[in-house]
C-alpha cells in the first residue's frame, strides 16, 4: 500500500521506510527559503537567494515563485532543502539569522521607500540611501517653510501678544483704552472706512463659476471600426498601394482601439461626406449629449440664459447654435454664440467665453457643447500629412452647464479657478502647422507639419509661465525665480528649472490628441503613468474627439473613483492657430461613480496595456 508524495516525488510506503533500489532522501522537514513576498522584494531590489551547488543540500528542479506570506507565517516553497540531524539544526540556525536580516532588509527598505537596503544585503547601498532620504526631508522642510511662511510668522507674534494681555490686568487694559483718547466722530468714521472697504472688496470680486454637471455622448456599437475593417474599407476605397501601408502604421503607432467610432456616412464604400449626412451628425451626437445633461440635471430651456456651441471644421447656415435653439425651442433673449475654426483647443476657449459672460450677467446658466464633425472632413487624396486625421479622429462631443448662481454651489462638481490661453498665430511656421488646404489633385483636407510637436512644446511653455503663479506654491516659484536668475547672472548653461506641478494639481486632463502628443507632455513636465492614465485610456476607446476629449478624460477619473473633494484638475488643449489653453478646476465635493457615462459598460476593462505597435 503506497501513497503519492507532493511535487510529484517517487511513490513511498505508508509505513514511512522506503525501497532498497530507491536512492532518494525523505524529507523528513521543509525549510521556506524564500520568506519574502513578491511586493517587498521588488520595493527592495532583492533578487532571488538561490541554494549554492555543491553545499551537500539536494536541490529540487521546480523554478522559483513569488510568495504572498502574512507576517510570522511559513508558507510551503518551491525550493525544498533537505538535511537531518547536527547538520540540519545547524543549517536551520543559519537559516532563522538569513531570514531575520532579510526581514529587517524588506523591511527598511519599505519604510524607506524602496531606495535602499541594509547594508548586510547590499554593500554600499547605505550611504545613498541615507542621502536620499535626507535630501527628500530637506526639500520637504524647505517647501513647508516656504508656503507656510506668513503662518509661522504670526503665530509666534499672536502668542506673544496674548500672553501680553493676559498678563496686563483690567486696571490696565482700562487705562489702556483712555489713552487711545477716541472720541465718537474717529469712531464713526473708523466703521465708515471698514464698510466702504469691505463693499468696494465683494463688489469687484469676480463671480464664481461652478459646473453643475457635463455629460459625454457615447457613440452605439454599430458605429464601431475595428482596424480591419478601417483598412478593409481603405483600399477598397484607394488604388494606391503606398498609402495603404502608410495608415496601416500609423494605425499601429496611434494608441487607438477596436473599439472607436466613426459617423454612419463614413461606413459607406465609398464615404458620403454630404451636407445631410453632417447635419446628420451633428444633430445626433450634439442632441444626444444634451438631453443626458438634461436628464441628469433637470434642466430646463427657459433656464439657459447664454449658449456657446464650438464645432472646429463644420458651421453651416443656420449655425449649430441656431439648431439647438430651434430644437429645444429656447428663450429669444438667449445670448448665443457659435465658434469655428478654432481647432481642438476650442472647447476651453468656449468655456472663457461663458466665464465672461457670466461674470457680466449675473444668476445666469451657461450651457457649453463642444463637439468636431468627421463627416465633411474625409480626406480622398495621397498626401501623408494629409491623411493623419483619418487614422485619428473619431465622433464624439460634450455638453456642460455653468452657471453662477449661488444655490448651485450646493450640487456643482466643481469650480472653474483660472482659464490661461496662449496663441502663437504671429509666427508662420506656428500658424501653418496645422492647415486645411488642397492637395495636388484639388481633395482638401488638414494637413499637419513634421514641426507639429516642437511647436507645442513652445507653446505649452509659454501657457505654463502664465500660468504658473497662479497655481504653484511659493516654494516652487523660489526655485523657478533663483535659476532663471542664475542663469542669467552666473551661468547661461544652467538647465532652466522645470516646476513641479504636481504639487500644484492632483489630476491632468491632457489632450488626447495622439500618442507622441501625451508622451511629450508626460516627459515635459515629468508626470508618471498615473497622471497620464485618463488621457492614454480615453484615446485608446474613443480616439481624437478634438475639443470634447478633455470631458471624456474627467469622465474616467470620475467612473474610477479618484475624484475627492478639494482635488485640482488641470485641463491642456491644443489646437490649429497655434493655441495652447488651460484651465484649472478645484472638486467641490467628492464625485460618485456616474451611473450612466460613457465609461459605464467598459470601465472595469481599464487601464489595459497599449503596446508601441499593434501588428495588424
Amino acid at each position: 500500500m503506497t501513497r503519492k508524495s507532493n511535487k510529484g516525488s517517487p511513490t513511498l510506503p505508508v509505513g514511512g521506510g522506503r525501497p532498497a533500489s530507491l536512492n532518494y532522501p525523505i524529507r523528513p522537514r521543509f525549510i521556506n527559503y524564500s520568506l519574502i513576498s513578491s511586493r517587498l522584494r521588488h520595493r527592495a531590489r532583492l533578487p532571488y537567494i538561490r541554494p549554492q551547488p555543491g553545499t551537500g543540500h539536494t536541490i529540487t528542479n521546480t523554478p522559483l515563485q513569488p510568495i504572498r506570506l502574512a507576517p510570522h507565517r511559513i508558507a510551503p516553497t518551491n525550493c525544498t532543502l533537505h538535511r537531518s540531524g547536527a547538520h540540519g539544526r545547524q543549517f536551520a540556525q543559519r537559516k532563522t539569522k538569513l531570514v531575520r536580516t532579510t526581514r529587517r532588509a524588506s523591511v527598511g527598505a519599505v519604510r524607506g521607500g524602496g531606495e535602499g537596503v541594509s547594508e548586510s544585503i547590499m554593500p554600499g547601498a547605505g550611504a545613498g540611501y541615507s542621502g536620499s532620504v535626507k535630501l527628500k526631508y530637506v526639500k520637504l522642510g524647505y517647501q513647508y517653510l516656504v508656503n507656510h511662511f506668513l503662518t509661522l510668522l504670526l503665530v509666534p507674534v499672536m502668542a506673544a501678544t496674548a500672553l501680553e494681555l493676559a498678563r496686563m490686568g483690567p486696571g490696565e487694559l482700562l487705562s489702556l483704552w483712555r489713552s487711545l483718547q477716541l472720541d465718537l466722530v474717529h469712531i464713526l468714521c473708523s466703521a465708515f472706512l471698514v464698510v466702504f472697504v469691505g463693499t468696494v472688496y465683494f463688489m469687484s470680486r469676480p463671480r464664481p463659476v461652478y459646473l453643475v454637471d457635463y455629460s459625454c455622448y457615447k457613440p452605439p456599437p454599430s458605429c464601431r471600426v475595428p482596424f480591419a475593417t478601417f483598412m478593409e474599407h481603405t483600399r477598397l476605397i484607394t488604388d494606391d498601394e503606398k498609402s495603404v501601408r502608410f495608415q496601416t502604421r500609423i494605425l499601429e503607432r496611434s494608441g487607438l482601439g477596436e473599439e472607436t467610432c466613426l459617423p454612419p456616412a463614413n461606413h459607406y464604400i465609398p464615404p458620403n461626406p454630404s451636407m445631410e449626412a453632417s447635419r446628420a451628425e451633428a444633430q445626433l451626437v450634439i442632441f444626444s449629449a444634451i438631453d443626458d445633461l438634461v436628464r441628469r440635471t433637470g434642466l430646463k430651456p427657459k433656464d439657459i440664459d447664454i449658449l456657446v456651441v464650438n464645432c472646429s471644421l463644420f458651421s453651416p447656415t443656420p449655425s449649430l447654435s441656431a439648431m439647438i435653439i430651434n430644437k429645444y425651442k429656447l428663450r429669444s433673449n438667449i445670448r448665443s454664440f457659435n465658434l469655428s475654426g478654432m481647432g481642438c483647443s476650442a472647447g476651453l476657449i468656449s468655456l472663457d467665453l461663458a466665464r465672461d459672460m457670466l461674470q457680466v450677467h449675473p444668476n445666469s446658466n451657461a450651457l457649453v457643447v463642444s463637439t468636431e464633425i468627421i463627416t465633411p472632413n474625409f480626406y480622398w487624396g495621397t498626401r501623408r500629412d494629409m491623411m493623419l486625421p483619418n487614422c485619428l479622429f473619431r465622433m464624439g462631443a460634450a455638453a456642460i452647464l455653468l452657471s453662477n448662481r449661488r444655490r448651485e454651489a450646493r450640487r456643482a462638481k466643481y469650480r472653474l479657478m483660472h482659464v490661461v490661453r496662449t496663441h502663437k498665430g504671429a509666427d508662420d511656421r506656428a500658424y501653418r502647422c496645422v492647415y486645411e488646404e488642397e492637395d495636388e489633385q484639388g481633395h482638401s483636407g488638414i494637413s499637419l507639419s513634421k514641426e507639429l510637436m516642437a511647436i507645442a512644446g513652445d507653446a505649452l511653455k509659454s501657457n505654463i509661465t502664465t500660468i504658473g503663479p497662479l497655481v504653484l506654491p511659493m516654494s516652487e516659484q523660489l526655485l523657478f525665480f533663483f535659476r532663471l536668475v542664475g542663469r542669467k547672472l552666473i551661468n547661461k548653461k544652467w538647465k532652466p528649472y522645470i516646476p513641479d506641478f504636481k504639487l500644484a494639481f492632483e489630476h491632468f486632463c491632457i489632450h488626447a490628441g495622439g500618442r507622441a502628443v501625451i508622451d511629450e507632455l508626460q516627459k515635459n513636465l515629468d508626470l508618471s503613468a498615473q497622471h497620464v492614465e485618463a488621457s492614454r485610456m480615453t484615446l485608446h476607446r474613443f480616439g481624437n474627439t478634438s475639443s470634447s476629449s478633455l470631458w471624456y478624460e474627467l469622465a474616467y477619473i470620475e467612473a474610477k473613483g479618484r475624484m475627492r473633494r478639494g482635488d485640482r484638475v488641470w485641463q491642456i488643449g491644443f489646437g490649429s492657430g497655434f493655441k495652447c489653453n488651460s484651465a484649472v478646476w478645484k472638486c467641490l465635493r467628492t464625485v460618485k461613480t456616474p451611473a450612466n457615462g460613457p465609461w459605464d459598460d467598459c470601465i472595469h476593462r481599464y487601464p489595459v496595456d497599449i503596446p508601441e505597435v499593434v501588428k495588424l
